[in-house]
């Protein structure tokens, strides 16, 4: 029996007042945001803390102001902001001019990744900080010495000390204190209550795209100087594990152990909580409680998500149908429902060769490498389950993601190096002959230099715990060149290892990793980290490429303001690299997340992660035509379109009498089979 009503199913959260979020696979590396530099720090520092100006949602190519009311400048090397006035932190501590010069001046001399990594040759001088140590933002000395007499115009020990004893008691009302900030010529002044001026020691037209990630939070400086003050080259360890409440929308509730789990609550003294003509990234938050549990296993991130017990999960790609297969709405809800994707990200993927070290000094040997490659294979492991090709070919260091990739690429008429058995066998015997060596085909035919010696094994080092898709990256490419004679083993490392590479003789001839730019500048971010010399080994450059025309282009590249002319450079130097072939460029994977149906409003960004205070609530209701089942649970509501209205009792009642009558038709169905069966016997 069929019921003729039509009914509808309506999926919601257990409980409307939070979100729960188990897609971050580790906790984040810090809480405080002049150290974090984990890509799972990212929303939560967006949750919590804001910076002058922040990017434009998922448009991570502009920024709007959030922090600060507007901006200006008129050569890209001084900046003029002007402070909103009434935004606070939730202690009431107000934000002006001189929190501004405090933030960016703590998380500079406190000489963590963040900050070295991020403002190095733009508001500190790199120089300085490897002569003598510390980095000290530029002119601060000279301003300290005008002011008080001390002789730290060229002492930047000294410097450092100063400068931690005045963060660490900051009081913008001390007279002594207000004049070292007025000071003209340094990387943060302070020229009125709610105005400031940043200045960089170059032109650099990106910087705005520099500020608005988390290493440009403004904090506040009395929980600061409450909780440990600074201190050079150090972390603030109790902030670091226990974070402190920044200005934005949400505030830290709870911290587990080991950041096992974060807790956010909405800000309840929120500066922006009434006002208008906020942008979206700033705007309050929706959902009241957001908790997120960090690394969880494989199995309870699924289960979690299948359940309804989370909004917001993750798993690697080679189980994207597992999840799917477990989630107890699938038979209402299509796979593209609730897995994301939101496009290829501006990361680069690699297996670097060290140009330094033998065998891969060869560049010979590195095309023969690139060449020997099946990428269509590779590209193969991204298949979703819908059909398409996850995945995208792409000639690095530059993501394909920004514009000036596409742009370089066609003015050098590039592509991707592509799958070339012959041209890889011919580049092949040309290095063994180069290098004394030879190895041995499938076939049993020798190719190279047969009077040298056989062609060693070759290692490529890789992060544990590699992912089930990295193994069968891997594989692909021990198989490739096995069938060029080449043999490849792996070696599993820890991160610290990696943290050693600090120079070619450190570093691995084979390496497969992947770099993410802080910030979206795919010069000075991506091209020149990661083939400029002065960034060898850990800070970017894994292959050590060490080229003088390189070098030379690669001098002003970053501080270019005239576009036209800065791509034409960078056209230069990707002909170089593209016959150096430092670097065996593995496919830019598309990035994903499972969202259950009724989330709405998740925007997410290449650098920020996405924002939790713009998330809210909307129930997804499916229509069930002709339905003769209804599913009950606390997490979906069943109603009816019909002109009686049926009540959920009544739909119950219905479907009991849909079971009587179903039993009463397996019951004459019986009957008949037995009377077929008696007869068939008596025939017999």
């Amino acid at each position: 029996m069929v019921v003729s009503s039509q009914t509808t199913i309506t999926i919601a959260p257990s409980n409307t007042s939070q979100l729960i979020d188990v897609s971050q696979t580790i906790p984040p590396d810090a809480l405080d945001p002049a150290t974090g530099f984990a890509v799972e720090d990212g929303p939560f520092f967006t949750a919590v803390f804001q910076e002058l100006v922040e990017f434009n949602g998922s448009d991570y190519l502009h920024v709007v102001p959030v922090i600060a009311q507007n901006w200006s400048t008129s050569n890209y090397e001084n900046w003029t902001f002007f402070i909103r006035q009434g935004v606070y932190f939730p202690d009431g501590v107000q934000v002006n001019a001189s929190t501004v010069w405090f933030s960016l001046y703590r998380t500079i001399l406190m000489g963590q990744g963040a900050g070295i990594s991020n403002y190095v040759g733009l508001l500190f001088n790199g120089t300085v900080f490897s002569t003598f140590g510390y980095a000290i933002p530029w002119g601060v000395n000279n301003a300290i010495q005008n002011v008080t007499g001390l002789q730290t115009g060229g002492n930047f020990t000294l410097t450092a000390k100063v400068l931690a004893s005045i963060l660490s008691h900051f009081n913008a009302n001390n007279q002594t204190i207000q004049k070292i900030m007025e000071y003209p010529y340094q990387a943060v002044v302070v020229k009125g209550p709610y105005e400031v001026e940043i200045n960089t020691l170059e032109p650099y037209r990106d910087f705005l795209l520099d500020l608005a990630n988390w290493w440009g939070a403004i904090v506040n400086p009395v929980y600061v100087d409450q909780h440990g003050g600074v201190q050079p080259n150090s972390a603030n360890s109790y902030i670091n594990e226990n974070g402190m409440n920044g200005t934005g929308p949400y505030v830290i509730k709870k911290v587990g152990a080991g950041m096992s789990t974060i807790t956010l609550e909405k800000n309840p003294h929120y500066w922006a909580e009434n006002l208008t003509n906020i942008p979206a990234v700033a705007e309050p938050a929706h959902i009241p409680i957001i908790i997120v549990d960090y690394g969880l296993s494989h199995t309870d991130r699924v289960e979690d998500f299948a359940t309804n017990q989370a909004q917001i999960s993750y798993v690697s790609q080679p189980f994207l149908e597992q999840m799917y297969s477990a989630y107890q709405y699938n038979k209402y809800v299509n796979f593209s429902q609730v897995f994301l994707n939101l496009g290829y990200e501006a990361a680069a993927y690699f297996i670097s060769m060290n140009t330094e070290t033998f065998p891969t000094n060869i560049t010979a040997l590195r095309l023969t490498l690139v060449y020997g490659i099946n990428y269509t294979e590779l590209l193969q492991l991204f298949k979703l389950p819908n059909g398409q090709i996850g995945a995208t070919e792409y000639f690095g260091p530059m993501s394909p993601v920004f514009p000036l990739y596409n742009e370089v690429m066609q003015l050098d008429n590039l592509h991707p190096y592509v799958y070339n058995f012959s041209l890889a066998l011919h580049y092949l015997n040309e290095a063994g002959y180069e290098g004394h060596f030879y190895v041995i085909l499938p076939n049993g035919t020798v190719v190279g230099d047969s009077k040298g010696s056989q062609l060693p094994t070759l290692e490529i080092y890789s992060i544990t715990p590699v992912t089930e898709l990295e193994q069968e990256e891997l594989d692909i490419v021990q198989q490739n060149l096995g069938q060029l004679g080449i043999s490849v083993a792996f070696k599993y490392v820890l991160p610290a290892v990696i943290d050693n590479w600090l120079s070619p003789n450190d570093t691995p001839a084979m390496a497969d990793l992947g770099w993410f730019p802080d910030w979206p500048d795919p010069v000075f971010q991506e091209l020149i980290a990661q083939t400029d010399v002065e960034f060898g080994g850990i800070s970017g450059n894994f292959a050590w490429v060490n080229n003088s025309a390189l070098q030379q282009i690669y001098s002003n590249l970053p501080f270019i303001t005239n576009t036209t002319l800065q791509t034409n450079e960078v056209a230069q130097a990707y002909k170089i690299l593209y016959n150096e072939a430092p670097y065996i460029w593995l496919p830019n994977y598309i990035v994903y997340f499972f969202v259950q149906p009724y989330v709405k409003g998740f925007v997410w960004n290449q650098f920020d992660g996405y924002f939790y205070n713009m998330m809210y609530y909307q129930p997804y209701t499916i229509n069930l035509a002709s339905s003769n089942t209804v599913s009950s649970s606390s997490n979906i509501i069943a109603t009816t379109t019909s002109s009686n209205s049926l009540t959920t009792e009544t739909l119950k009642n219905s479907s009991n009498y849909t079971l009587y009558y179903i039993a009463l038709v397996i019951i004459f169905i019986v009957i008949i089979i037995v009377g077929a069966l008696v007869l068939s016997r008596r025939r017999k």
